[in-house]
């Protein structure tokens, strides 16, 4: 995937475009992804990339809902912003519906009946769906296909 030419490229885009959201997202995520090849200690491949986009947006996601209960709705909709400068480089996220199927079609193709096996489940939507379905609808709909 290679996320650091395609960062570059926006990088340059919203520098010229004054698009200053754009602009200290984009830094921001160039550190991180930067930080995360330091702890590797090699280069990134797609799925590190992918965990360090995903965790970006679920920090994000969970300070934009701590700042609307709060009552500071500017710094909740700076951070609503800053999810969707990310989320240009993450994969199409699945639909609840579509993410429904793939996981049944999932767990019939694996074997995959009792409670009990809801973690290999998991580990097996999280490589076949690679950020393209959330952890928490993801284990949602696991428990209740499980259960059934």
């Amino acid at each position: 995937m290679a996320l650091g030419p395609k960062i570059m490229a926006e990088l340059k885009a919203a520098m010229k475009a004054k698009d200053t959201v754009a602009r200290d997202t984009l830094r921001m995520l160039k550190s991180q992804l930067g930080q995360a090849e330091l702890a590797k200690g090699r280069d990134l491949e797609e799925a590190d990339e992918l965990a360090v986009l995903t965790r970006a947006v679920k920090t994000r996601t969970e300070s934009a809902e701590q700042y609307a209960a709060g009552g500071r709705d500017d710094l909740a909709e700076k951070e609503r912003a800053e999810i969707e400068v990310i989320q240009r480089f993450l994969p199409k996220a699945l639909t609840e519906d579509e993410a429904r199927a793939a996981i049944t079609k999932l767990a019939a193709e694996q074997g995959f009946s009792e409670k009990k096996q809801m973690g290999a489940l998991m580990k097996a939507v999280k490589a076949t769906y690679p950020g393209q379905i959330d952890g928490r609808m993801a284990a949602k709909i696991a428990g209740s296909i499980l259960a059934s």
